[in-house]
């Protein structure tokens, strides 16, 4: 027991003789020999409500990012997440002190030094990373330079124009302000220009990829002041093979299959129904699906909402068309049926008038004037018209005129529109819709991806 206790005092003399010898290095004031500097020592008189250079000019802070990651774009909030790696660089002529090292300061120390307002104003939300301390970095130059970093995560609004959705292209920006000093007070640069910035060459997204980027210094305009102003521009390119699988193959394909009704017989009504209107409610089903993902309120008349558009009218224009083919058929069946029981009847009256005529040849002639009667009435009924019509054109020229103008115009586009051979219409259409889609689709895939 007596060793133990004894070996407990003589480890307790040791560590407080290197803890005294520790102590007496550490507070020791500075010399010949240049020692570190304590944090004790350089706070001493320091005021950190005061800004550096104070009623001495603006103070220059120096910017540079990481850009960590861009976890999402949403159209739906028009706005994007990112987490980035804020530095800051400044001269306080307080903390000098001899030597050419620097010193690393715990973070949670910030609150003894100036540090500068700088704010997102265009950010909806965001955070500094905790785990496991707060995610700060503050180091002290022997000449005066602090730097100062940051991890934050942040929402920020980027206006977007939807225009050609999927095949646009975004042009969004970080922008960064000092919150109350002004120009007069603060000045902020990029360190580095456009090299200021690292880690969007890099970055991979699920929609888009990083077309470009570069920095802008500029000034916010407020109410009360002039404000500095840094800016990140950055444009993302929308990666669209997503979208021609998941919409633009599949609306392709439906439009198709539209067009299989056009070889299939008029008569079977529920085949060529059935897929029409099976073709029209999945066309439907695919254009609301492709707007889930988009904001439901806005003035966006996007190009998928166009192409949609364009292969719902060629998939109703099929199932119309056999709509128009199948009333000119049974039209065109119904007078066939008629020219049929007219040359019954006809066959058959000539056949009683043989007959009565060889055993009755008396009444035959004295029946064959009735026969006639009706060319003669035909005759008579249209000299009765070609008198009507020339009858105004004696008293009143002009608008008799106008008459047979009109009734020629209407009978002429009555001809245009009927059909003599109602089966030429699906041999017609099998040729005509293809060309249109295949028309369109150039047009729209030059005007969308050049213009």
């Amino acid at each position: 027991m007596s060793a133990r206790l004894h070996a407990l005092l003589t480890l307790w003399l040791t560590f407080t003789q290197g803890g005294c010898t520790h102590s007496n290095n550490h507070w020791g004031d500075w010399n010949d020999s240049q020692l570190q500097p304590t944090i004790q020592k350089l706070m001493k008189g320091y005021n950190r409500y005061l800004r550096p250079n104070f009623n001495e000019g603006p103070v220059e802070i120096g910017m540079s990012l990481d850009i960590a990651s861009i976890d999402a774009v949403s159209e739906i909030n028009m706005d994007y997440t990112a987490t980035i790696f804020l530095r800051q660089r400044w001269r306080d002529s307080r903390l000098v002190f001899p030597g050419n090292e620097s010193v690393s300061v715990d973070g949670r120390l910030v609150s003894l030094l100036w540090i500068p307002d700088t704010f997102i104003p265009d950010s909806k939300r965001s955070f500094l990373h905790d785990v496991t301390v707060e995610n700060r970095l503050i180091r002290i130059f022997s000449n005066g330079t602090v730097l100062y970093a940051l991890r934050i995560t942040a929402t920020i609004a980027c206006n977007m124009d939807l225009t050609k959705y999927p095949m646009d292209r975004q042009v969004c920006t970080l922008q960064l302000e000092s919150w109350g000093y002004n120009l007069q007070d603060v000045v902020f640069y990029w360190t580095r220009g456009n090299d200021s910035v690292k880690g969007l060459d890099i970055l991979r997204l699920a929609q888009y990829s990083v077309e470009s980027y570069y920095t802008s210094v500029s000034e916010a305009v407020y109410e009360t002041g002039k404000y500095p102003k840094l800016v990140l521009h950055f444009a993302l390119r929308r990666n669209v093979l997503f979208f021609i699988l998941e919409t633009y193959v599949p609306s392709i394909l439906l439009v198709v299959l539209s067009w299989v009704s056009f070889w299939i017989s008029q008569s079977s009504v529920p085949a060529r129904t059935c897929i029409g209107v099976t073709t029209v409610l999945t066309m439907t089903t695919l254009m609301m699906g492709a707007r889930t993902s988009l904001p439901n309120a806005n003035c966006f008349i996007k190009a998928i909402d166009v192409y949609l558009g364009i292969c719902f009218t060629f998939i109703f224009g099929a199932l119309v068309e056999y709509a128009y083919a199948h009333f000119y058929t049974v039209k065109h069946h119904t007078i066939e049926d008629l020219h049929r029981e007219l040359r019954r009847e006809l066959n058959g009256y000539n056949g009683n008038g043989s007959i009565l005529s060889s055993t009755q040849p008396d009444r035959s002639a004295a029946t064959s004037p009735p026969a006639e009667e009706p060319v003669e009435r035909q005759a008579d009924s249209e000299a009765r018209i070609r008198a009507g019509h020339r009858e105004p054109a004696s008293g009143s020229g002009r608008v008799g005129g106008l008459r047979a103008a009109t009734t020629d115009a209407s009978r002429r586009a009555a001809s245009v529109f009927a059909v003599e051979n109602p089966y030429e219409i699906d041999r017609r259409a099998r040729t005509v819709f293809p060309a249109a889609f295949l028309v369109v689709n150039v047009l729209y895939w030059l005007y969308y991806l050049f213009l």
